[in-house]
């Protein structure tokens, strides 16, 4: 084993009362994928944030290919070889590719002349290397998500970085642009360069990894060689409990139809001719390549881009939902897959969070009412075991697991008869992730109709009662809910 270029030992660091690492050890090799996983609030990203000089230990050791550092900034890490891939990429978004590049990358002296067709080609030479089809003259402000994550590591490789950590970096990339990534990742431990890799996915942990250290309430509890360990091992280590059953079992004895579509289409969105019905009781899953029209769909049910053709019917009563508040007095909630842009307001507690779409029932008259509001947010964080200091919280306080279950409130709160959940437990941990598939499988018990959407294949296979499989903006096909994956794939690739 090469020697390691970062080690960490006996770190520790404390937000006021809070103890966010106990007494952490970790070391990276050269040449080595070594994995950090934890649920959320274990401590990885106060890990990180030590390592990348954001945060300063209260104790312990950081030890940089052989040399103690101290007093770490984010310059100086950088100037170690120390560089970061965060999952929302901090690019300018008003300017080019090439020139985010080049602030990265080249000197700040108040008089030097760029020489804008070298920073043009060095761009153009970093983004082939990693097989990004990206013009460096394009704003950052019209790229996709995942192509912005992908200027970032290249970013990385021309800075020469020898330590780069990657924090959820396929949690919005596409199937394509993962296997890109997996390339990339391959491409920089064969050069030599030491990657700690976060993940929620265990899948890629086994695909990637050659080492994997576990973090629990702030401490280690255990580093292992990926091929010694298994899946439930490592979810045990996690949580520090068994979690049995990820996908709880369904108990579907589905009721009168409530939501029916015929042939419904809508130009802006790209979605036409979708026909199916969801019952009470049921979880009808949605599947498909990303691309392939699922939020699309659900943007159209809740009437952010209403549909222009075909029927919707919801309890055997024709509607055509216009706008999102008119979806709601329908009966229609949507979770949205953004959590942070459009599913929590972070600076907001959780009590006004829980309440955002039900202001008019709630605050009749135009009177404030904050003991209502706060009983009810009471109500939701006992019923759906939300973890916080209470009603007050601010949303950006809590877990991702955490803030996705206030979300659900909400929505909750209007009392459907329609609930739309769109990549529900994307970004989550795999204890969460548990807990929020018991509450769906509760909430279809109790008669409410869900339409689940996921990338996660095996989370609509675990969860759904029938599978409807989209492909170019339409549903191709329905299949029952024990379908094995790759019928299900197979479909969504069009060879079925």
């Amino acid at each position: 084993m090469p020697a390691p270029v970062l080690e960490l030992r006996q770190l520790t660091k404390s937000f006021g009362g809070a103890r966010a690492l106990r007494g952490v050890d970790f070391e990276l090799h050269a040449g080595e994928v070594h994995a950090l996983l934890g649920e959320n609030g274990a401590g990885k990203s106060t890990l990180i944030k030590i390592v990348t000089g954001a945060h300063q230990p209260d104790d312990g050791l950081i030890i940089v290919n052989g040399v103690t550092v101290s007093g770490l900034s984010p310059a100086s890490a950088r100037s170690l070889g120390i560089a970061c891939i965060y999952q929302q990429p901090a690019l300018f978004p008003d300017l080019t590719v090439a020139e985010n590049i080049g602030l990265r990358l080249e000197g700040t002296a108040p008089a030097r002349r760029i020489d804008w067709a070298s920073r043009e080609e060095r761009a153009r030479t970093l983004l082939a290397r990693i097989g990004a089809a990206i013009s460096p003259d394009a704003e950052v402000r019209s790229l996709s998500m995942p192509e912005q994550q992908l200027v970032e590591i290249a970013c990385a490789l021309g800075a020469g970085a020898r330590i780069v950590i990657m924090d959820e970096p396929t949690a919005s990339l596409t199937q394509k642009e993962q296997h890109l990534l997996f390339a990339v990742v391959r491409e920089l431990r064969a050069s030599g360069v030491g990657i700690i890799y976060i993940s929620h996915r265990l899948e890629e942990i086994f695909a990637l990894a050659d080492r994997v250290t576990v973090l629990r309430d702030g401490q280690s509890v255990g580093t292992s060689v990926v091929g010694d360990i298994n899946e439930a091992t490592l979810i045990r280590m996690m949580v520090g409990r068994e979690v049995t059953q990820l996908y709880p079992t369904s108990e579907c004895s589905p009721g009168a139809q409530v939501l029916s579509l015929t042939n419904v289409g809508c130009k802006t969105s790209g979605v036409h001719g979708v026909s199916f019905d969801v019952r009470a009781g049921e979880i009808f899953g949605l599947a498909g390549l990303v691309g392939a029209g699922r939020t699309e769909l659900a943007r159209v049910l809740f009437g952010i881009t209403p549909a222009d053709t075909g029927e919707i019917a919801l309890n055997g009563e024709t509607i055509v939902p216009r706008t999102p508040q008119d979806a709601v007095e329908r009966g229609i909630a949507y979770v949205p897959e953004d959590r942070r842009r459009h599913g929590v307001v972070l600076e907001m507690p959780i009590a006004h969070n829980a309440t955002l779409a039900i202001h008019r029932k709630i605050f009749r008259g135009a009177w404030l009412r904050p003991e209502a509001e706060r009983s009810l947010a009471l109500d939701y964080i006992r019923d759906l075991a939300i973890k916080c200091s209470g009603p007050d919280a601010p949303g950006g306080s809590l877990s991702g697991g955490n803030q996705q279950k206030v979300s659900l409130a909400r929505w909750l709160a209007t009392k459907p008869r329609l609930l739309i959940l769109d990549e529900p437990t994307q970004g989550v941990d795999v204890g969460a992730k548990s807990e929020i598939h018991k509450i769906i499988r509760r909430l279809a018990k109790d008669g409410l109709a869900v339409l689940l959407i996921s990338s996660d294949l095996p989370e609509i296979l675990g969860m759904s009662d029938r599978i409807g499989v989209m492909r170019g903006g339409t549903v191709v096909d329905i299949l029952p809910g024990n379908s094995d994956a790759h019928a299900v794939m197979a479909t969504a690739l069009g060879q079925h």
